[in-house]
Formats: C-alpha cells, structure tokens, sequence
C-alpha cells in the first residue's frame, strides 16, 4: 500500500531498496520529480550519496512507429514477418478491367505476397465530385461503381496467398462515399452500409500502412511530379509509398543512415479512361502500373515497378511480358 509520507530514514531505506526514482516515487505516492528533490537535500543533510541503481529509463522499450496510433488509423506488421508487399493504387475501378489489373493477378499468384496494398482510392465517385459534369456524360451511379469495386476486390481475394492480409489505406476519392453521406444525412451515422468499410470486411482499412520500423505506405503526402522526393524529405529517414499522383516512379535518397526510398505507385486505371475525361485530353504525366517491394535481412530491398506499355503488356525486370 503507498505511504503518503516518510521519515528520513525510512526514505532512505526505501531508495536504497528500490533505486530508482519512478518506483520510489509509486511506492511512497509521490511524484518523480518530488523523490529526486528529496534525495538531494538527504545527500546534502547526511553526507551521503544514494546513486539510482534500477533506472526505469533504461529498461523501458521505446513504442513501436505502429502503436503509436489507433489500429484504424496506423496498422503494420513486424518486418521479420514479410518477404514481399504487392501495393497498387488509384484504381478508381469501373466495369472495365484494366492491363495493369490483369497484371496484378498475375503478380500475386506467382510471387504470393505476404501483404497485399490498395493505396488508395479504388472507389471514385464520379457523382459525387464537386466538378461538374462535361458534355452531358453520364456518370456511374454510386451502386455502379461499389459493384465494380466488389468485383475487382474479390478477384483478388480469390488469388491471394493463404495467410495473405488484404490491406486498404483510403484515400480521398473513397472518403467521398461517407463524406457525402456525413454532410447530407449525419442522422444515419453507424447504419449498416453507410460506410465503404462496412461492404468489403476482408479488407483492413487504415491511413497508413507500417512495415516494420522504416517503410509506410499511405495514399498521399506532398503532392506533384516530385512527391515521392518530397515526401522523403518531410517523413526523414523513411520509405515512403504513396500514391494519388498516378505516377509510377522510385526515388532515392542517400544519407549517413543509408538509403531511403520515395515511390509513387503509379495508377491501376488506364490514363485514357473516360473517368479522367475532366482533364480536357491534355498530356498525362500519369503511368499505369503497380509496385512490388522485397524484405531481406532486415531491410526494404530496391523497389520493383511494373508499368503497362501496351495492350496487355507490361515492363519488369528489362523484359516485356504479355499478359
């Protein structure tokens, strides 16, 4: 039981029994900082020293980057326990089915990824923008293009390895399905289905996707051509994979801690789609693809790209390969 007070004597015991500020300071029910004055002026007053000999500081683990944050928001697994990371994004799904999705399925059955990315944006509602519509184009309805999003998701949970986490860092286009919904009718909030989690429960959403200590996957942070540079510089000593963009690009940075990599992660859409008629047929510095990273000994190896350059093609590793 704590004591709300002590003799000299009997702090004097109680420290060196105990040694260290935190747990005398538990012990006898007052603050660290109180225990630390008092042992002083008990050096001073008996010509004394009472050193720490069980330092809490010492013993206490520094707090994981993954539990620093609630499992909705910021969820990871422990590097040791992953080999390879399949992440794909941007590919604000439709009835069509894209080079770059067949590649995929292709991609998660040969090499059986560990953990298997939506970097955002799978959901586009079109309908729900806040640009107008151009040329009277009829867009999707919202049901259209949860339909397509059900599709396309379950094909790949048809293929993934067993064991295999389907995870779902949102980005701004999904977050437009509740955020119409919150703003225009906030009385049905925790109705069933009126949250785009509640139609796909084999996919772990989140903000930020932590693999161990020194890779986060998240949909965006800076943005522009230079984002995934950008991005660097504001996360430090962090890869970082990001999508929004729709550019599929790796960039390198080398410091004393080593090197540290900015990737974009391309766009699973086809650039030429008509859900992307807004940009006025105005050049594109957009690439569709995916990206592929490998662990080994520790460490996020050089990432790996797989960009479409044509009708059912795709570069990787020096090579065309037809899909």
């Amino acid at each position: 039981m704590k004591q709300t007070s002590a003799s000299d004597q009997e702090f004097i015991k109680i420290w060196k029994e105990f040694g260290s500020p935190t747990l005398v300071g538990q012990k006898l029910g007052i603050n660290p900082r109180s225990t630390l004055a008092r042992r002083r002026n008990l050096e001073i007053r008996y010509n004394i020293e009472l050193p720490t000999h069980n330092s809490q500081r010492e013993q206490k683990k520094p707090t994981k980057k993954i539990e620093l944050a609630a499992h909705n928001v910021r969820r990871g697994i422990e590097i040791d326990k992953v080999k390879r990371v399949i992440i794909f994004s941007d590919a604000h799904f439709t009835d069509e089915t894209t080079t770059a999705f067949k590649a995929l399925i292709k991609f998660i059955k040969h090499f059986k990824p560990q953990v298997i990315i939506c970097n955002g944006d799978a959901f586009d509602g079109q309908v729900l923008s806040r640009f107008p519509s151009i040329n009277y184009d009829a867009k999707p309805t919202v049901l259209e293009e949860l339909e397509a999003c059900r599709w396309h998701l379950n094909e790949i949970e048809k293929v993934r390895p067993a064991g295999c986490r389907l995870i779902w860092t949102l980005g701004n286009h999904d977050m437009r399905y509740e955020s119409w919904l919150v703003n225009k009718v906030p009385e049905y909030s925790g109705v069933d289905g009126f949250s785009l989690k509640y139609h796909f429960p084999n996919w772990e959403t989140c903000w930020s996707f932590w693999i161990g200590e020194e890779t986060i996957v998240k949909h965006r942070l800076k943005g522009g051509r230079t984002a995934g540079y950008s991005n660097l510089m504001a996360a430090g000593n962090t890869n970082i994979v990001t999508g929004h963009t729709h550019v599929l690009c790796a960039s390198p940075i080398s410091n004393y801690q080593g090197t540290y990599w900015g990737i974009q992660s391309g766009c699973l859409a086809d650039p030429m789609s008509s859900t992307f008629e807004y940009c006025e047929d105005s050049p594109k510095d957009w690439r569709s693809g995916f990206v592929m990273l490998s662990f080994d000994q520790g460490r996020m190896l050089m990432p790996e790209l797989i960009m479409v350059c044509g009708e059912d093609e795709v570069e990787f590793r020096g090579e065309i390969l037809k899909i």
